[in-house]
């Protein structure tokens, strides 16, 4: 008898099938005591992990079995989070969020990057915030996209921040829509004090004559950029006025980005790279202001760009000299297939001239394979190329 009653509060305490939540309580007729099964020392030790109603059960099973977790994800949640403060809540949030759009890999994303949000009050703290988000004009898959990548959201003052942060984006881009492109991206823009910093630096960058229309197009595409303080911002605007960028030239922007993404010690590196491939002093700070978006690109890179171009025995270092932007393309995507493909050609007799290094690097793909491709495509059916460089054959 004690055996069979044994197994039945076994049955209760574990059972998988949790369909709704009445399913998580025990609907056992006989009402049994389990501190018959256990002694009084046992009774004195902390209640189980998770409880709801009468039947505990671990948080890695109520996310398994309730909300058809993987293991390692709902593991990985119930290694930071022990037990639930109250588990029919947190069963309301996470349908909530299912409902509001979140998929089963969206879900588990958030809980594995803030475990803390199983304990969240729904009503106080999440569903305020959705509800502003839907109000701005956030689709749901937005809002699904910016909150199980930055969980951090749904626990940031609503009053003191995102609402304020929403309220600068929407008058800077103009829409919801657009704010919402943003911070797809970089949602922790809701996390910062805007006002503090990327309103005036804003203003400054206005003042040096740079249409708005080039900063909007950078909070889009360099939102840390902005978030300097005004005075360290200040800064890389004099430095790029010391390099002798004019503030009426488009790049003057690019200038000023470029110097806030690195440190002096960086920038001189850069400069020692292309010091090294000839470059006078003077052609540097002339590449710097014609095309200072090069310098965002790794010592390590130029130095195998320079590598690969040198050992065909077509291209020397006057022309990379005269063509820099040759070193913004990847070797592994465009300048290896392409080379290997000219390389055939040239062994087969098929051309006589190899095309400009600025040509080389900038014909797209679809008209490299028109002029260097399909007039030989019989020839180079047996060229085998890396399967991450074939586009370049099958154009």
């Amino acid at each position: 008898m004690a055996e069979a009653l044994a197994r039945k509060i076994h049955m209760c305490l574990f059972s998988k099938n949790f369909s709704s939540p009445s399913s998580l309580i025990c609907k056992s007729k006989t009402h049994v005591s389990v501190s018959l099964f256990f002694s009084t020392s046992v009774e004195k030790q902390k209640p189980p992990p998770f409880v709801s109603g009468t039947t505990p059960c671990t948080v890695s099973e109520f996310l398994m079995h309730r909300h058809h977790f993987s293991l390692e994800s709902a593991s990985r949640v119930a290694s930071a989070i022990t037990h639930l403060k109250n588990p029919h809540e947190s069963d309301s949030m996470l349908s909530f969020l299912k409902e509001i759009g979140l998929s089963n890999t969206q879900l588990e994303k958030l809980l594995k990057n803030r475990p803390s949000c199983l304990n969240t009050n729904l009503e106080n703290i999440i569903k305020p915030k959705i509800k502003t988000f839907q109000d701005i004009g956030f689709s749901a898959d937005d809002i699904a996209h910016i909150i199980s990548f930055n969980p951090a959201v749904l626990h940031t003052s609503l009053e003191n921040r995102i609402i304020p942060s929403l309220s600068v984006l929407k008058g800077l881009l103009g829409s919801g829509v657009e704010v919402a492109k943003v911070l797809r991206i970089s949602s922790w823009l809701l996390l910062v004090d805007l006002e503090k910093n990327l309103v005036p630096n804003i203003e400054l960058l206005k003042s040096c004559g740079i249409p708005m229309k080039q900063i909007i197009r950078h909070i889009y595409l360099y939102p840390r950029m902005f978030l300097h303080k005004p005075e360290t911002m200040r800064k890389f605007v004099d430095k790029a006025d010391e390099m002798g960028v004019d503030r009426n030239s488009r790049m003057f922007v690019h200038a000023v980005r470029v110097v806030s993404s690195m440190s002096d010690e960086v920038l001189g590196l850069k400069f020692k790279a292309f010091r090294d491939l000839g470059f006078p002093e003077d052609d540097i700070l002339r590449v710097f202001r014609y095309a200072p978006k090069l310098f965002d690109v790794s010592v390590k890179k130029i130095k195998k760009v320079k590598e690969v171009l040198l050992e065909t025995g077509k291209y020397d270092v006057s022309c990379i000299l005269n063509n820099p932007i040759s070193l913004m393309y990847s070797v592994e995507k465009r300048y290896k297939p392409r080379l290997q493909v000219l390389g055939v050609l040239e062994k087969r007799n098929l051309i006589k001239k190899w095309p400009a290094l600025l040509r080389l690097a900038q014909l797209t793909n679809n008209k490299f394979h028109e002029k260097f491709v399909a007039p030989f495509s019989n020839e180079l059916r047996d060229v085998k190329l890396a399967q991450k460089d074939a586009t370049i054959l099958s154009k």
